[in-house]
């Protein structure tokens, strides 16, 4: 039995660092934006909610679940289609307690389709405006590069995302996609490129889920990036694991997701523990929830149902750390911090 309430975990200000926005398109909107965009998918592609949903249960490996996601994204086309993307994922998660989202968005897996990456971008963007308005949920937009895709090619993307990047609307810049076998070297001057056009970019990769301890040392040295996503194979390199602790280099670590893609078996397998014990600062999220059957609660869900000794001063320590590695403005750090401290008192009372 769990050492906290699953109404704490709830009401706990959750911070989201690693969710890819085309990773949120459920079964339920992907056919009707086909439909609204007259886009046929392919014959072998599921043709009902019930049996994408059904697909979405078992991928086999990473591959075959960016098989289906690239599919997927075909639907989306116009900025409404981006922008009602968006929005459903912010309106989900806002009934989660999720207060601060830096999310994801691949402008590849559309520009290669001959959707502009200002429709992209703008769809996107006007959701985040909106979602703090409305939900009070704070964000930034990063955006990814396809590491499958040659290093010319994501020169090309960050050229042509200059305006967003300039302005700020493009807060963050990414690596996704399949680690191997693309190493963070590959992308030394897109990393580059990107921040002569705004030095203030912040920037992150994805490194350490299939690929080793090293490709996460690559990309915090070759690509000098703040933030490791996912980073599971740090735990193999004891320098590395003291280093992520010694500079507050935070992991943005996807439970559900890993178990989904067989990268581990069981949410236990993962280093969270270790990781603690190191005092390595780590945020929970959900990568690709629609894929992977669980957004952001549910992945704090699953993380008490494995670690049921995780008692309240544990959970605060986790989400600390969240706000703390979050790249939010101080003001709004402080905010979430006394929320933090807040829902911790209350609920260590009962």
């Amino acid at each position: 039995m769990s050492a906290v309430s699953v109404e704490f975990l709830k009401e706990l200000p959750k911070c989201e660092h690693h969710l890819h926005l085309e990773g949120t398109l459920e079964p339920d909107l992907l056919f009707p934006l086909a439909k609204r965009n007259g886009i046929e998918l392919p014959a072998e592609f599921p043709q009902s909610v019930e049996e994408l949903a059904a697909k979405y249960s078992q991928f086999r490996d990473l591959q075959d679940f960016l098989d289906y996601y690239y599919i997927g994204t075909n639907v989306l086309v116009k900025e409404e289609d981006f922008f009602d993307l968006a929005w459903a994922y912010f309106t989900k998660v806002a009934k989660q307690g999720l207060v601060h989202a830096e999310v994801f968005f691949d402008p590849q897996s559309h520009t290669s389709r001959g959707v502009p990456i200002a429709v992209v971008t703008r769809g996107f963007s006007k959701a985040c405006e909106r979602a703090q308005n409305e939900l009070g949920i704070s964000t930034e937009l990063i955006m990814c590069l396809l590491r499958h895709v040659e290093p010319e090619k994501c020169l090309e993307t960050i050229q042509e995302a200059t305006p967003f990047l300039k302005d700020g609307t493009i807060s963050g810049l990414g690596l996704d996609s399949a680690e191997k076998p693309f190493p963070p070297e590959l992308f030394i001057e897109c990393y580059e490129a990107a921040t002569k056009i705004n030095p203030d970019l912040k920037l992150t990769a994805h490194a350490g889920e299939e690929g080793s301890s090293a490709y996460v040392v690559n990309s915090l040295d070759l690509l000098q990036v703040t933030r490791i996503d996912h980073g599971i194979n740090s735990q193999h390199d004891e320098e590395l694991m003291a280093r992520l602790s010694r500079e507050r280099i935070m992991l943005t670590m996807c439970p559900l997701s890993n178990v989904k893609l067989q990268v581990v078996s069981a949410v236990g397998e993962l280093p969270f523990q270790r990781f603690l014990d190191a005092d390595i600062p780590f945020s929970v999220n959900s990568d690709d929830p629609a894929y992977f059957g669980g957004y952001i609660l549910e992945n704090y869900i699953a993380l008490s149902e494995s670690f049921p000794h995780w008692d309240h001063q544990t959970w605060g320590k986790i989400v600390k750390n969240s706000i703390e590695g979050s790249w939010c403005d101080a003001k709004r750090k402080q905010q979430l911090l006394a929320q933090l401290e807040d829902t911790i008192t209350r609920h260590a009372k009962n």
